[in-house]
């Protein structure tokens, strides 16, 4: 769904939500004749080693559905030398749609695609790790992992496919880091959104609240109860809602200084290890470390000393040590600082100037080793 706005001479663009989405147990075998109906000859896309049986299963699905199959992986994260090569057996094989089964570079790669080919796009999420299966935006990284740029899409997904028999299987991890990265929905657009006057931007901050809310009450018993109810609203949170808030919300409720802190991160090796939403939930407290320490916001000191708690509770990276970075150099920080600092990077929606010696000092200042024990013996 893509809306048009005219305002004077201003118009906005929003790409809100997928033509269609299916979710629940089983939304997979009933969305199989929708798939078929959108092409005849698609291409299957996946990665993880780990969900090779699960794809194969796909394929099987498909094929008795009456469509020619190709299948291809990813061999980087979604970076143009795999696109490339894609786009090469995109063509030779005559495929008509892409069929993205994964987690979200899977899905950005499956996008990308379907966005410069004129193609069907269908995502089918194996975790609720990010709203990648949801959104019209794809992130670019290098062959080596380092975060290179986003690229905004035409439309989201023709289908996408949230089947919770798929997204139970993956491990527990993938789900925290969701729901880090979901929380970053408000952080971030409370800050980039200013002081609008735009009522669907309004209306999408307030929705990024209410999630955020409700991470904070339900997420620990999502995690320890995998299917139950909890965990049902907790993955589509992750999955489903965060992706339409930036949907309604459009450019005006954009990532801020928690993704740019995550950009910056994947320019060092040693934090590939961590998921997208466990280095975004760290970058999260570096936000709230700035805004407290250079906005003087006291509001933003009190949100950090309450998340702290929290992200440890479920298991994610809360300081450098824990994102694997305990041996990084001080040049290695500063590259982090300087690539998230860099022109153009989303950190400077922050409502006040950032150098990167700001930021290098909230990298290690954001949770210290005192506080973070301090906060683990109250809790």
């Amino acid at each position: 769904m893509a809306i048009w706005r005219t305002l004077g001479s201003t118009t906005h663009h929003h790409a809100i939500a997928p033509g269609v989405v299916l979710r629940g147990d089983g939304a997979w075998q009933e969305a199989l004749p929708k798939i078929a109906a959108l092409t005849k000859r698609p291409l299957l896309l996946g990665r993880s080693s780990a969900t090779a049986g699960l794809r194969e299963q796909l394929r099987t699905d498909l094929q008795a559905q009456g469509l020619v199959v190709t299948t291809a992986e990813l061999v980087h994260d979604c970076c143009e030398r795999d696109l490339q090569r894609l786009s090469h057996h995109l063509a030779t094989q005559g495929c008509d749609a892409v069929v993205a089964a994964g987690g979200g570079k899977v899905l950005d790669a499956g996008k990308l695609l379907a966005h410069r080919h004129g193609l069907a796009c269908i995502t089918v999420p194996t975790s609720a790790a990010t709203c990648a299966g949801w959104t019209a935006l794809a992130n670019l990284y290098t062959p080596e992992g380092a975060f290179e740029g986003d690229v905004a899409l035409d439309r989201c997904p023709d289908l996408l496919v949230f089947d919770h028999n798929l997204v139970r299987q993956a491990p527990t991890r993938t789900l925290a880091s969701g729901i880090a990265d979901a929380m970053a929905k408000w952080y971030e657009a409370s800050v980039s959104s200013g002081a609008s006057s735009d009522g669907m931007v309004q209306q999408a901050v307030q929705m990024a609240r209410v999630l955020r809310d409700q991470l904070l009450l339900e997420s620990r018993k999502a995690m320890a109860e995998p299917g139950g109810a909890a965990w049902v609203r907790v993955a589509e949170a992750c999955g489903l809602t965060a992706g339409l808030i930036g949907g309604i919300g459009g450019a005006r409720c954009r990532t801020v200084a928690a993704h740019a802190v995550h950009n910056g991160l994947t320019q060092l090796q040693a934090s590939h290890g961590r998921l997208h939403g466990e280095k975004v939930g760290f970058g999260i407290l570096v936000q709230l470390r700035l805004e407290e320490v250079i906005g003087s916001n006291q509001l933003a000191g009190q949100a950090r000393r309450q998340l702290l708690p929290f992200f440890q509770e479920l298991g994610l990276p809360v300081n450098l040590e824990d994102l694997g970075l305990s041996e990084a150099s001080l040049q290695e920080l500063q590259q982090v600082a300087t690539f998230a600092c860099r022109s153009g990077s989303d950190l400077h929606h922050l409502p006040f100037a950032v150098e990167p010696a700001d930021l290098l000092a909230a990298l290690v200042s954001s949770t210290t080793t005192s506080e973070v024990l301090r906060t683990s013996k109250q809790s």
